[in-house]
């Protein structure tokens, strides 16, 4: 149970939490034990998904003054969601993989991993607790199989870094603030550089992280906010396409084997017998087309494709097997049980 104190906030009448990190969550602030609800802080972030609690967990713990805004009542929703809820926290690979993984603008991705690496990531899961396991497709799971053993030890160590969460705040936008020396203000002022508002306050803030997601999955939170935050700051967005989508097709027989996962399956996107994209793991045959994490894995190549109906899909259903022994084993099954009903 989660535990209310006897007050409220007096700016948004919500109850302040005197307990965190706990499986219930309520539309409120919740206070890191504070009593003051200052409207400066050092660094505001907005989002409170995976990239925005570790991102309030470090900077809190570099001892800056961080608020965590949330808009959904509860944070960490797609933590939740991912993995088939069981949240794949990384992958089995060191930097330069997860780099090509991410495909031609991965380059961005160098100067992150090398401040956070893939054993960083791991590492910091298990100091909180999380026991991690490697699975057959380079996976790496909880051994618990439990997303919310993720989300519990984020918020833990979120706890402990100092840094507040307030759920169900909506940012409503953000903007800069003159120079310094254009306005007037008191000790400290020339540090703030954002004006955040949101649903129930005005917040002044020397740094913004903006961890909103992009507009994946409008049901958990991500409507596309952040687009429109960056447009508000002078970025230049480019226009959003789909990345880890099913593919469709029109082909019978597809839709014949609805419902059939095959566990290891190899699979190539081609264009005019030249090969954009190669990934093995698991598939789905649906009713539109096919789906699972291998077809996810190579979809961004497909949507990004200017004419992608004149893409071929190569499916390799045996990719251990090679050719030649394919072709044997079923010479000896022909003969040994061909004639069986």
């Amino acid at each position: 149970p989660v535990e209310l104190a006897n007050r409220e906030c007096q700016r948004c009448k919500h109850f302040e939490v005197n307990r965190f990190g706990t499986r219930a969550y309520l539309p409120t602030h919740i206070f890191d034990g504070m009593q003051d609800v200052s409207d400066t802080w050092d660094v505001i972030v907005i989002g409170a998904g995976a990239a925005g609690l570790m991102a309030a967990i470090h900077a809190a713990e570099r001892g800056r003054r961080v608020l965590l805004l949330e808009k959904n009542r509860k944070p960490g929703v797609k933590i939740l969601m991912s993995g088939g809820t069981r949240c794949n926290i990384t992958q089995a690979t060191d930097n330069r993989g997860i780099v090509a993984a991410y495909g031609p603008p991965g380059k961005f991705l160098h100067s992150a991993l090398a401040a956070f690496s893939v054993q960083d990531t791991i590492d910091f899961f298990e100091a909180e607790g999380v026991a991690t396991k490697v699975e057959e497709t380079g996976k790496i799971f909880p051994v618990s199989n439990k997303a919310l053993d993720v989300l519990d030890a984020l918020l833990r160590r979120l706890q402990r870094s100092g840094a507040t969460l307030a759920l169900g705040e909506p940012v409503a936008g953000i903007s800069r603030l003159s120079p310094p020396e254009e306005r007037d203000g008191g000790e400290g002022a020339e540090r703030l550089h954002f004006v955040i508002d949101t649903s129930a306050r005005t917040l002044n803030a020397g740094a913004v992280i903006l961890t909103s997601g992009g507009q994946s999955y409008p049901g958990a939170g991500t409507t596309g906010d952040g687009y429109r935050f960056a447009a508000q700051l002078g970025h230049r967005i480019l226009p959003p396409r789909p990345a880890l989508v099913p593919l469709t097709t029109n082909l019978p027989w597809i839709a014949e084997l609805r419902g059939i996962t095959l566990p290891d399956v190899a699979v190539r996107i081609l264009e005019q017998e030249k090969p954009l994209v190669a990934r093995r793991g698991a598939l789905l045959f649906a009713h539109f087309g096919l789906s699972g994490p291998v077809i996810l894995d190579v979809s961004r190549v497909v949507s990004g494709h200017a004419q992608p109906q004149t893409l071929m899909l190569e499916i390799d259903l045996l990719p251990a097997m090679a050719e030649a022994a394919l072709g044997e084993w079923l010479r000896t099954e022909s003969l040994t049980s061909g004639k069986k009903q």
